[in-house]
């Protein structure tokens, strides 16, 4: 997996491209939160993303608690049918903001 980050003036583009599934998640997740910590708003590129294992939805489970709690936003874009079809089947769809 690869992960690029991309700042533009309102917010921090974090663009992952390949699987987040268990051998990808721990790195996803530290870049995830690093961004978190960075920018008021934070917006996951996901049309790259062939895949989101368990181990991805506890990383961006875990990405969604840290900007409740510090009152920041974390988007999920460009979607494609297998990822929101997990997000859908987990009920993550109704956890994380998606666009």
């Amino acid at each position: 997996m690869q992960i690029t980050l991309e700042r533009t003036e309102d917010e921090l583009i974090v663009i992952p491209v390949g699987r987040i599934d268990t051998y990808t998640a721990e790195e996803f997740e530290e870049k995830l939160l690093a961004a978190i910590g960075e920018s008021d708003c934070v917006r996951i590129d996901f049309e790259e993303v062939e895949f989101v294992s368990s181990a991805g939805l506890r990383a961006l489970l875990n990405g969604q608690k840290l900007v409740n709690e510090e009152d920041k936003e974390m988007i999920c874009c460009n979607i494609n049918e297998v990822v929101e079809s997990v997000f859908i089947s987990t009920g993550f769809i109704n956890v994380l903001t998606v666009e």
